[in-house]
Parts: C-alpha cells; structure tokens; sequence
C-alpha cells in the first residue's frame, strides 16, 4: 500500500474515483456526440476560445484591480488581510456570474415563451437575478463583519490578559 501511495501520490480510493469521474465524462461525451457531432465541436472549441481569450483576462484584471482596492498586506494569508478579504468578493462574484451564465436569455429577456413553463412573466428574471446578487453579497458582507468583530473580540481579549493589574 505504501509503494502504490509513493508511486502514485495518492490513495487506491482516489485513483478508482479519478476513473470513475473519467468513465462518466466519456459516456456524457459519447452520448452528447451522438447527435450533431460537428456543431457540438464547433461550440466546445467557440466555448474554450471565448473563456481563455475574453473571459480569463478579464475576471483576472477585475481580480487584481479588487486585490489593490482592499486594504492590508500584500501576499500574506492570515485571518485579517487583503487576500482572504477579497475571498468575500471573488465568491460571490462567481456564483453570480454562474447564474448569469446559466439563466442568461431568461435574464436579459431573449427568450419568449416561458410564460407557460415557468408561469411567470419574462420581465422578472433579471429583477430576481439582480436581488440575489444582492444577497449574496450582502450575505458575504455580514460574514466580513462577524469576523472583523471576532477578530477584534480576540485582540481585546489578549489585551487584557496582556495588561498588569
């Protein structure tokens, strides 16, 4: 077990699940070219090129440009600083956009006929979208607030314990 572990790098279980989500990935891919072979092509390669000429610059620029913003020490990792501080805009920054990616004709109201299927009108959805990225990063506000506050609670405490009686 110790040889497979140094040879490989990591456990049998993690091998067998590596294959597994391999196997799986290769049927979703045969099942999914069964049908338009070429314009499944078409749209992977449009898709990989559109996310790595256009869309990496771009969220690495508004990355960076939010990573000088936040205030505190350049490239260190503890409790109070800029780069755990900027985990608090990159998150939900991601799962908004993943809903965006998702739900985008609904949102920008290019698709019609919905109406039937989701028994709403099609003018809602970006009003919807718009409040959930608002939650989202009000939600992931309050979570910089209780732990600027527990952070400040700790240092007040070794104060006191710090200070002569």
């Amino acid at each position: 077990m110790n040889r497979f572990r140094t040879r490989y790098g990591a456990s049998p279980l993690h091998l067998t699940l590596v294959l597994c989500s391999f196997a799986l990935a290769l049927y979703a891919g045969v099942r999914l070219l069964h049908g338009d072979t070429l314009g499944v092509v078409i749209w992977f390669v449009g898709a990989a090129l559109l996310h790595d000429l256009v869309l990496l610059p771009l969220y690495s620029l508004a990355d960076r440009a939010v990573q000088r913003l936040l205030p505190g020490r350049r490239g260190t990792h503890d409790g109070g600083d800029r780069m755990v501080g900027v985990n608090h805009i990159r998150v939900p920054a991601f799962v908004s956009g993943v809903l965006l990616l998702v739900w985008w004709p609904l949102i920008l109201g290019q698709v019609d006929g919905f109406t039937a299927a989701t028994a709403l009108p099609s003018d809602v959805f970006l009003g919807r979208w718009l409040l959930v990225t608002a939650g989202l990063f009000a939600v992931s506000g309050l979570c910089v607030l209780a732990r600027m506050w527990r952070r400040s609670s700790r240092e007040r405490r070794l104060r006191a314990r710090e200070e002569p009686e």
